[in-house]
């Protein structure tokens, strides 16, 4: 809730007084102690102390045990004297890092409030939130996005909160700040309160409740009731007025709730007071004025109406209560002194305009009242956690090696686009939980013995702990899943045990352990590599017998077959010399074996041939083949070794080897069974991406364009960013290939002079007119790739005319609607708002003028806050944002009552709240 206090020009310095003072004292304390199971984390306090809040009397503790990383800063030093409350001094920056977590102790299946809260106070100096760029990053409900902190435009000394109601999905609840490229994420101060299982009964571990409005009417003094009043520490927010018709109702009774009636525990105080209009009316609205940036039409609202008749004896009240036109409860009349609470068994609502009507029924006496209202977003809790025995493991992993790495905060595997580096999960089963199936921990500074939990984790098939410093033996594992086991070049001593040695001899597990002390006296393969030597002795062993016969296959080659490239003279011109990668060398016979003869084709391109093929252990790859030509002839051999032996994400090709012949250049990368963009676009109609897989695939190579960009050092341009150049593995994740164009620069250099190089219709028109390089040329590329993912179409439409595909866009939109640019094959099933931001952000991309596009981090941000990206119900930015600031009275109230009644002419009125953004007059009179 954004709250707007106005001072209205007619108020009086004494009634200014008395308001500062409210706010000042906006909480009375009785002594009661903290509720049982309260955290409360003062977020970036410079000392291990906690302390008792002045305010509530509740013990705020330091952050130090519930988060990893960060920045411990405080607010500007003017800002200091009058914060709203003692946590908004300090805060945790988190400037490194995707995503950073808090981890909060909780109690499985259990539900929880859970608040965080912002102030800016412009403790970085650079005044952020005033400087006119967007100022917002995401906040996450442990693997589920909740919210979107946005403070652009926001006062440096306002205090923004958000709130979630959820169920702990395991003995804890994670709340992570992820980094948008919109500003660095901060966080002020963290709760968690215990709710009793009865309560908010629709909430449960597939949804969770996000916090729009929580208000109390009735003339009631402090603007905010919170703890000790409400046990459960629920912010509720003041709305009262004394001018006509509107009537303030107050009882000294209690009001208790109705028998059976526990869902939401009400405090009697708060019923205590209402609101309602004169006799002379009949119908009372509460709305809301949605933030600009808040898609209202997309929006799921819960809202829930408290009411407890508190006026006279018997009274005649009666009332229908609306949402949109729909009649949601008819004929309702409140209990006298008890509680009431409306709503409709957790349906939420598409309500566009955030209003709620409460009409007079035609038998009733009295006009409407309202005690409380509660308004929440629907927040789906779609991603599955990763299996919990992974989690566990991972971290004892991580705890053993005492590995600090920036991301590998929050859930190992999900969301899918903050998994941990290094790590592969299987997401294969979308009703169960993620596994994870590989972990690359090569050259990551490990020091110690191996940990056994690796091998505890009965998915895994694929462990790299090669180039560290491991010593000790090897643990006699129970292997369960595993295939591959690369302990190479660690300072591992024998023996080897012998259940791992029967799992190797059994051809169940390809082991590498050349460069460790272990194989200084033995001869095995799996300490030298020898399967290449035995290859290659077993053919000159079957060379010599039928020398004659392969003369004769010689010269049958030479006449037939002279296109075929599987000559076993290729053997004689392996390079001596190896590249200065660390990467897998393969010789040309392994790559016959590999790829059964190069017998089958999966692909042809500038390069040369691609090959399915198949390793030692099963593993599925791509092999791209140039023959017939000399190493120093290939231009883009040496440059995609380099660059992928450098690079590694999630979103670009892994290259998993080389071969350097001189008659015969090869690279290995990982198989990718679903194919290219581009085939599965324009492909056929045997299988069609929907709207949100197609976004996903954006944004997967979005990703790894910004890695390039922004992440390398040299950055990297791409150079022929294009549908058949983002591949597509078995979960449809999008990966960046085909590096043989790409080039560094250093940061000190805008661009590089370069022959313009890409394909047709991808090609930035500013670099094919300049020959100058910059990383925007891939900027352009991948907007048309956003183009060819809309519309369906190639980025050279040939028939009826010839048209490049973002001049066929500005067309058919100019001629028709935006909608007749969209792929046929998405049968109309898509977000139209999301159709438009990706439209824009694609033309954006097309600009002719480089400096007028964005960067690929403003890229990956927008496609970020695509509703079908970000969140299944199409949450937009700020949608349940909450801010206080009483020091100067920046306090945007959105809320606003109006009334009609009987007589002919409409009558409404203002109800202390605003939805505009106009300066305010401060409180203390500045």
């Amino acid at each position: 809730m954004v709250i707007n206090f106005i001072c209205w020009p007619s108020t009086k310095p004494a009634r200014i007084l008395a308001l500062l003072l409210n706010l000042v004292t906006m909480i009375q304390v009785h002594g009661q102690p903290p509720s049982s199971g309260f955290i409360s984390i003062d977020c970036g306090l410079r000392n291990s102390s906690s302390y008792n809040d002045s305010a509530t009397g509740l013990r705020f503790d330091p952050d130090d045990g519930y988060v990893e990383g960060g920045m411990r800063k405080q607010i500007s030093q003017k800002f200091m004297a009058d914060p709203f409350n003692e946590q908004q001094k300090t805060l945790m920056s988190f400037p490194d890092g995707s995503r950073n977590c808090y981890t909060l102790p909780s109690t499985i299946g259990k539900k929880y409030l859970v608040r965080a809260t912002f102030t800016y106070g412009n403790y970085d100096g650079l005044n952020k939130s005033r400087d006119g760029s967007l100022f917002l990053f995401g906040l996450h409900i442990g693997v589920n996005s909740w919210d979107m902190v946005n403070l652009t435009n926001w006062g440096a000394r306002t205090m923004v909160w958000n709130e979630v109601l959820t169920v702990a999905p395991s003995n804890s609840v994670s709340v992570c700040l992820v980094n948008l490229g919109s500003g660095i994420p901060f966080i002020s101060s963290l709760e968690l309160r215990p709710l009793e299982d009865t309560m908010y009964p629709f909430v449960n571990t597939s949804v969770s409740i996000s916090h729009l409005h929580r208000i109390r009417f009735g003339n009631v003094a402090d603007f905010m009731t919170r703890y000790p009043t409400d046990k459960y520490d629920r912010f509720w927010g003041n709305d009262s007025t004394a001018d006509y018709p509107w009537m303030n109702l107050n009882t000294t009774n209690k009001v208790a709730s109705l028998p059976g009636n526990n869902f939401f525990n009400i405090p009697s105080v708060i019923m205590q007071n209402a609101l309602t209009i004169d006799m002379n009316y009949s119908t009372l609205s509460l709305s809301w004025t949605a933030n600009p940036s808040l898609d209202t039409k997309s929006l799921r609202l819960l809202p829930i109406f408290h009411f407890a008749e508190i006026n006279g004896s018997n009274p005649n009240r009666r009332f229908n209560i609306y949402s949109a036109g729909e009649l949601l409860f008819s004929d309702f009349s409140p209990s006298r002194f008890q509680v009431d609470s409306l709503h409709q068994n957790g349906r939420f609502l598409l309500n566009p305009d955030i209003s709620f009507l409460l009409n007079k029924t035609g038998s009733s006496t009295l006009p409407p009242l309202i005690n409380a209202f509660e308004l929440y977003i629907l927040v789906r809790m779609d991603n599955l956690t990763t299996d919990s025995d992974d989690v566990n493991y991972m971290k004892e992993v991580k705890n053993h090696y005492n590995l600090t790495r920036i991301n590998w905060n929050g859930d190992p595997c999900s969301p899918r686009e903050y998994s941990w580096e290094g790590l592969t999960c299987d997401y294969s089963k979308s009703n169960q939980n993620p596994r994870v199936v590989s972990v690359n921990l090569s050259a990551s500074g490990l020091k110690g013995g191996l940990a056994v939990s690796f091998m505890n984790m009965v998915s895994l098939e694929n462990l790299d702990l090669s180039h560290n410093n491991l010593t000790g033996s090897i643990p006699d594992y129970e292997l369960r899943s595993l295939k591959i086991l690369n302990l190479s070049n660690n300072q591992l001593v024998g023996p080897i045990p012998h259940s791992i040695l029967r799992r190797f001899q059994a051809g169940l597990l390809d082991l590498r352990l050349e460069g460790n002390p272990i194989c200084s006296n033995v001869k095995d393969t799996y300490c030298s590599n020898k399967k290449k030597n035995t290859i290659q002795t077993m053919l000159i062993a079957v060379t010599v017998p039928v020398v004659s016969l392969l003369v004769l296959m010689y010269i049958i080659w030479k006449l037939c077959l002279k296109g075929k490239s599987d000559h076993v003279d290729y053997a004689m011109y392996e390079e001596e010399t190896s590249l200065h990668v660390d990467l897998r060398r393969f010789t040309y016979v392994e790559l016959k074996l590999i790829t059964n003869d190069f017998q089958s084709i999966i692909g042809k391109g500038g390069f040369g041939i691609v090959y399915h093929g198949k390793l030692e252990n099963d593993d599925e790859v791509a092999v791209k083949v140039l023959m017939e030509t000399s190493i120093e002839e290939s231009t883009d051999f040496l440059p995609e070794v380099e660059t992928l032996s450098k690079v590694h994400h999630k979103n670009l090709v892994k290259l998993k080897g080389y071969c350097q012949n001189k008659k015969c250049l090869a690279l290995i990368y990982d198989f990718m069974s679903r194919g290219n963009l581009q085939q599965l676009i324009r492909g056929g109609d045997d299988y069609s991406l929907n709207w949100e897989q197609r976004l996903h695939i954006a944004l997967d190579a979005a990703q790894g364009l910004e890695y390039l960009h922004e992440s390398c050092t040299p950055s990297i341009v791409h150079r022929d960013v294009k549908t058949p150049n983002i591949l597509l593995d078995k979960n449809l994740v999008g990966i960046i290939s085909d590096f043989g164009l790409s080039r560094a620069f250093n940061d000190a250099h805008t661009h590089i002079s370069t022959v313009a190089a890409g394909t047709l219709g991808y090609l930035d028109p500013e670099y094919h007119a300049t020959f100058q390089l910059t990383v925007k040329t891939d900027v352009y590329s991948f907007g048309i790739v956003l183009l060819e993912i809309i519309t369906g179409q190639p980025p050279v439409l040939m028939e009826p005319q010839t048209f490049h595909l973002p001049n066929w866009v500005r067309h058919k939109i100019a001629m028709g609607s935006i909608h007749d640019i969209v792929d046929k094959r998405l049968l109309d099933q898509y977000d139209a708002s999301s159709l438009q931001s990706v439209v824009d952000l694609a033309m954006n991309c097309v600009e002719n003028t480089a400096i007028h596009r964005p960067t690929m981090t403003e890229v990956v941000s927008r496609l970020k806050e695509l509703p079908p990206v970000v969140s299944s119900e199409k949450m937009s930015v700020s949608a349940s944002t909450c801010s206080m600031n009483p020091m100067d009275a920046e306090i945007r109230r959105q809320f606003q009552l109006t009334i009609s009644g009987v007589r002919t002419e409409e009558n409404s009125f203002r109800f202390g709240y605003t939805g505009g953004m106009s300066e305010l007059i401060p409180l203390s009179g500045r």
